[in-house]
């Protein structure tokens, strides 16, 4: 297995300290919260109290947490705080797909998107500012990578989508359904990832079924092993081409880890559960991925694999080179699936007239090689939208 390569940054965490030094409780597990407490000579349960006081009440007061001792309370306040990052804008698309713009740490922005479609509510995330992997079709990619989301920058999205449609004048709406298919890569982020996951299934913060946990990921094939181990929430996978010659060039992680090990990891990832499924997500670009020949091969690939298909037509954003497919060719692609028995699913557009639709989230990023570049000359780098060549660094499996 050749080795693979990726930015300095997208190997290392980011520290869940505040500005001013405090430690930020969002990000903690209730293992982590635990741990902080019995460091301090307080008991474990106090975990439990902090999770349920912040993630189900979303109380971010510590003077407000009432069945906590008083003076537990002020040390709290001197030495941890809950912070949440910034809301700088929200769109509503005319389908009512809401897209919130959401400023985090070293002047970056990151985008989160929430669909309704009753009885469903669904909440998209993201793991990473930017990302760099490249996929030729993603407008992520268009702005390169920064860094890793924190724990708490995960969770936070979660934690604020959940406050601003409860308050919503349209009236309440419910998450039922939670996506990391924002910006990033989340397997690239595995830590950070897996501590966010486990809050959401945490009986005692958000408390949300695995099923309802969807992780979706190009590919990267030892963190989907481990995340088997780890937090095994629903995979979905990010297919896009049939053959490797294709993939190459469309997403090229396959380089590192091809089709045929992709979808080895696939198995052994639903192995325990007869009932499980992967979902294989395959954007189509017209003349590209779409010809009947490649439906025939997608089939014959998957016909040993538990597996059923989300077609995705191209979402267009500004200089991508692609078109999508008109409806019929969509529409042939599906039956021929479907007729070898492979449940497919044409995933519907939702918030394309606000760039929130799949593969057009670009929030704001500002890519690390032009930020250091400025740091280093005393000025300040303003928001970027370049592509950016990254340093590099060996992954380690």
């Amino acid at each position: 297995m050749p080795a693979m390569n990726t930015p300095d940054d997208a190997i290392q965490t980011t520290p869940s300290r505040c500005e001013d030094g405090r430690i930020n409780l969002l990000g903690l597990t209730r293992t982590g919260l635990e741990d902080y407490f019995q460091a301090r000579g307080e008991r474990p349960f106090r975990a439990v109290q902090l999770l349920k006081w912040i993630h189900q009440q979303r109380v971010t007061e510590f003077s407000a947490m009432t069945n906590i001792s008083k003076d537990l309370r002020e040390r709290l306040e001197r030495e941890a705080e809950v912070q949440l990052p910034e809301v700088v804008s929200t769109q509503t698309s005319r389908d009512g797909t809401i897209k919130w713009l959401v400023r985090v740490a070293s002047e970056n922005c990151i985008e989160m998107v929430f669909i309704p479609d009753e009885p469903r509510g669904t909440l998209c995330i993201s793991s990473q500012v930017g990302c760099a992997l490249n996929c030729t079709f993603c407008s992520t990619a268009r702005q390169g990578f920064n860094r890793n989301l924190s724990s708490a920058e995960i969770i936070a999205q979660v934690w604020l989508a959940r406050e601003l449609l409860e308050n919503d004048i349209a009236g309440r709406r419910a998450i039922t359904n939670i996506v990391l298919m924002g910006m990033g890569e989340p397997l690239l982020n595995f830590d950070n990832v897996v501590d966010a996951l486990e809050l959401m299934l945490e009986d005692n913060a958000h408390c949300f079924a695995k099923r309802r946990v969807t992780l979706s990921t190009a590919g990267v094939v030892p963190k989907i092993d481990a995340l088997r181990q780890r937090c095994p929430v629903s995979l979905a996978v990010s297919l896009h081409a049939p053959n490797d010659e294709l993939r190459d060039r469309l997403v090229p992680l396959n380089k590192h880890y091809p089709i045929r090990d992709l979808l080895a990891a696939c198995r052994r990832y639903v192995q325990d559960d007869a009932r499980e499924k992967v979902t294989f997500e395959y954007v189509l670009l017209a003349g590209v991925n779409d010809r009947p020949e490649h439906a025939r091969q997608l089939a014959a690939l998957l016909a040993d694999v538990p597996a059923k298909v989300n077609l995705i037509p191209f979402n267009p954003f500004p200089s991508s080179g692609y078109e999508c497919p008109p409806k019929h060719v969509i529409d042939e692609f599906r039956d021929i699936l479907m007729a070898k028995k492979i449940i497919t699913i044409t995933r519907k557009t939702r918030g394309g007239d606000i760039d929130a639709a799949c593969g057009q989230l670009a929030g704001k990023v500002q890519p690390r090689s032009r930020r250091m570049q400025l740091r280093q000359s005393g000025r300040s780098a303003p928001l970027a939208t370049a592509t950016v060549t990254l340093p590099a660094k060996q992954l380690q499996s």
